[in-house]
């Protein structure tokens, strides 16, 4: 129906390339006997593991140990160990245990009972000569922990090898360009290769190489990583998966000694809030100024009215003196300010809906570059956002000499 995010899914996937068991497909089935047969009886017919989450329950609905017994032809039968632990669970909480409850007992002839240490329903583990699965509960906080346990070290002897991946983050390139880039490199990949993700302002490339271990996997990945270093130069800004644009941006400020403040029109204070999800953003990020109306640009900035009444607020000249003016009032090295045309309402075949100006002041040099964004309203204030970090970044980058394609100013 839709109210449920299937996290689960995103979780074992990436599990799994970690224990070098690749997952080339994933579904989701609702609680119907049929098409739950039917697919699970395709995921078996391509797959040496399939893995399930859900259905193991006490309810009528919670239909998965009975479909995999059917599928393998086997019977189900009560486990006597599991009944007198669902028994010691609910006297421990004081709960009546119903009969229904030692449905989560019945165990198909043969498997293996996975121990759930975090809820009621044990998973399990059915197999033949080739095929094996693997049954878990739903509810993440019971599904991990199994996963974990019981799951992860079968996967792991199963698959015989690792996967290792590192990602290279790129900002400033558009996705075309740099994917042009290395077109040569995608082209004859094999082990490893590398898979790119475009985002918001950015693309980030994985670099993922299977081997028998974890140190030859990586051995592998490395002329590759430093490869794509080489050719897109300053405009990588991490190796690091966690490490976000803005991580990157107070690292460069407190490298240099510089303290950094923005001035927001269209973002709103986006920009500041991204800022300030880095710890120990302080020591560099102290003020910002949220100055959406011309009013605000003219008292809290110095915004010229005359620039204002000639250009425009959405203008390269606003812009312009809007990141000075922040530089000056909020006495630091480095601001970046931000004026356009959200949306939905506000455009003009001059200036259309999405149309943004972006200033960075890095001591007394000012860039300021002009973008068009096609999104909502929500999308043109995000791509700015990060637009806005890259520029900061890469003009930090500039002020000291270092080159890197146009497509990063």
């Amino acid at each position: 129906m839709g109210n449920i995010v299937n996290t689960n899914a995103a979780y074992l996937a990436k599990r799994c390339a970690d224990l070098g068991a690749v997952c080339y497909f994933q579904e989701v089935v609702g609680d119907n006997p049929k098409r739950l047969k039917e697919t699970v009886k395709l995921a078996l017919s391509r797959a040496d593991a399939v893995l399930l989450t859900g259905g193991l329950g006490p309810t009528q609905d919670d239909l998965t140990k009975q479909t995999m017994a059917e599928i393998f032809g086997r019977k189900l039968c009560r486990d006597e160990v599991t009944c007198e632990a669902l028994k010691a669970y609910f006297k421990k909480r004081g709960i009546a245990c119903t009969e229904n409850n030692f449905r989560q007992a019945d165990i198909p002839e043969g498997a293996e009972i996975l121990p759930n240490n975090n809820g009621t329903a044990p998973g399990i583990h059915i197999f033949d000569e080739a095929k094996h699965v693997f049954l878990m509960p739903g509810p993440p906080n019971e599904m991990k922990p199994m996963f974990e346990e019981s799951v992860a070290p079968k996967l792991s002897e199963l698959s015989g090898g690792v996967i290792y991946s590192e990602m290279v983050k790129v900002c400033g390139i558009p996705e075309s360009t740099a994917e042009t880039m290395i077109s040569d490199i995608l082209e004859n990949q094999s082990n490893p290769t590398i898979a790119p993700y475009a985002k918001l302002g950015e693309v980030h490339f994985r670099v993922s190489a299977k081997a028998s271990d974890k140190e030859h996997a990586m051995a592998l990945t490395e002329p590759v990583v430093k490869e794509l270093k080489k050719r897109f130069g300053a405009a990588v800004y991490t190796t690091c998966e966690k490490e976000q644009l803005e991580d990157a941006v107070i690292a460069l400020c407190k490298e240099h000694g510089y303290q950094i403040t923005t001035a927001e029109s269209c973002t709103g204070g986006l920009i500041s809030a991204r800022l300030v999800n880095v710890s120990g953003a302080s020591t560099c990020f102290g003020r910002s100024f949220v100055t959406y109306a011309n009013e605000a640009k003219v008292e809290e900035l110095g915004v010229s009215e005359e620039t204002l009444r000639k250009f425009g607020a959405v203008s390269e000249e606003t812009a312009r003196e809007m990141a000075l003016g922040a530089q000056k009032h909020g006495k630091v090295e480095v601001a970046v300010a931000v004026t356009g045309i959200a949306g939905p309402t506000g455009g003009t075949p001059e200036k259309p809906v999405g149309l943004v100006y972006v200033a960075c002041a890095v001591k007394e040099r000012v860039w300021v570059r002009r973008y068009w964004f096609g999104g909502d309203r929500t999308k043109n204030r995000e791509n700015t956002t990060t637009v806005a970090l890259a520029m900061a970044r890469n003009c930090i980058l500039e002020y000291d000499g270092i080159t890197y394609h146009q497509e990063m100013l």
